[in-house]
């Protein structure tokens, strides 16, 4: 652990109005990032007709499509590592307002994209390209702005601080799934197909501009700024020091990621189509308990955020996995026999993986000022592309063999965050 200068940190301080400032334009373009990065899923069936040839099986166009989508993921740790890079040599502000530009043009391009029938094959390779950006974005959004709030506020807040980002990350979740629900139902489906599945992309990427203008009224972080004023920058490639010298610090964060990608991935990602196929709730009754979902979670993140804040990221750790087990376990186990618990039940598994809001307090906490964002951004961005790409397929391999697949993997993620908990708990960190 590196000590922070003293004038940085001021650690009795209460948040001012300029954190709250910082705290909720940082939280806003996130949203509008991620809604950005996630929209194409929702649209993924519409974009696979248009983007493939017509007379394609469609398993495999959906295979492709699909693929199109999980690129994204894998260009995530590469763009993540150089952007943080720079991060720690030139500044957290300069990479934050890049990475909501290089997300929001793709994202444009994707709403103004010719289809395959226009100019064959090179709309599925222009669409591929425009997603390969938008993921190297994300890779460098999340952990810049996890390190940016956390250095911006005093110490005993970076709890609070992280939790409220993160809401606003899966908040960005939310508003995709209302502007497609919204589509669908202004729109008929020969409609969609026909121009309305632009609409979602060109809004997300006008709104992603207008992001990248809202942070210019950001300023950097007070910690790197004394580190540039006292010439105590890395010396040396950061994330040579990080491999050398954070191996611990690395294994924990990409614990706690396996932990936030599986939750958001299962109970929020898959959920809604297992409600579908295996409880048989109409399209309309899944989305709207997802819908729900993600409110209450991006409560429970705010809320987990400012408990480690109080009682420390171990203890909530424990208690938050310990919850999320039982009620998850209750959600998939018990909507065959009572369909009409779906609400209260898929409304608190959420709230509950909510818990994911202390995984970045424990991650900036991990790394030392000067290469933590180069520490924290490999840490999550590869783990995110090893469990984030995994993931689904494994709870699939799992529902071949039982309905209860998505409830025995949140099990084991839930046994290993109380593990990490317990962990952290005895080191008192």
């Amino acid at each position: 652990m590196s000590s922070v200068p003293a004038s940085s940190a001021q650690p009795s301080r209460p948040l001012t109005r300029n954190d709250y400032k910082t705290l909720s334009l940082s939280a806003l373009g996130g949203a509008l990032e991620f809604y950005d990065f996630i929209i194409f899923v929702f649209f993924a069936t519409v974009v696979g007709k248009l983007f493939f040839p017509a007379d394609m099986p469609e398993w495999l166009r959906m295979m492709q499509t699909f693929g199109i989508f999980a690129a994204g993921y894998l260009a995530r740790p590469l763009g993540g590592i150089v952007m943080a890079h720079f991060g720690d040599l030139l500044g957290r502000k300069k990479m934050f307002t890049l990475s909501i530009f290089m997300m929001a043009v793709p994202t444009l391009i994707m709403g103004l994209l010719p289809t395959y029938a226009q100019i064959g094959l090179w709309a599925p390779i222009l669409l591929l390209l425009m997603r390969v950006i938008q993921g190297a974005a994300i890779g460098g959004e999340v952990p810049g702005a996890w390190v940016f709030v956390s250095e911006h506020v005093p110490p005993r807040h970076i709890g609070y601080a992280c939790g409220t980002l993160t809401s606003g990350l899966t908040g960005g979740i939310l508003l995709g799934s209302l502007v497609a629900t919204a589509i669908n139902t202004i729109y008929t489906p020969e409609q969609v197909s026909d121009y309305a599945w632009r609409i979602p992309f060109l809004v997300g990427g006008v709104f992603g501009l207008f992001s990248v203008y809202l942070r210019r009224w950001l300023h950097e972080t007070p910690i790197f700024a004394e580190m540039q004023q006292r010439k105590t920058l890395a010396a040396e490639l950061p994330l040579r020091t990080v491999l050398r010298d954070h191996r611990s610090a690395i294994v924990l964060s990409m614990l706690l990621t396996w932990l936030l990608s599986a939750g958001i991935v299962v109970v929020i990602l898959m959920t809604p189509t297992v409600l579908q196929t295996v409880y048989h709730f109409s399209p309309t009754v899944s989305l709207q308990a997802n819908s729900l979902a993600i409110v209450t979670l991006s409560l429970g993140c705010i809320a987990s955020g400012a408990l480690a804040d109080r009682f420390g990221a171990g203890r909530v750790l424990v208690t938050g996995c310990l919850l999320l087990l039982a009620t998850s376990w209750t959600l998939y186990h018990s909507l065959a026999s009572h369909p009409d618990w779906l609400f209260p039940l898929y409304s608190l598994t959420g709230l509950f993986v909510g818990v994911v809001g202390v995984v970045p307090y424990v991650m900036v906490k991990a790394f030392p000022p000067v290469v933590r964002f180069s520490g924290l951004s490999f840490s999550y961005n590869v783990a995110y592309a090893v469990f984030g790409g995994l993931t689904p397929l494994v709870v699939s391999l799992l529902m071949k063999e039982s309905a209860m697949g998505p409830a025995y993997y949140v099990a084991v993620i839930c046994i290993m965050g109380m593990l990490v908990g317990g962990y952290l708990w005895k080191r008192g960190r």
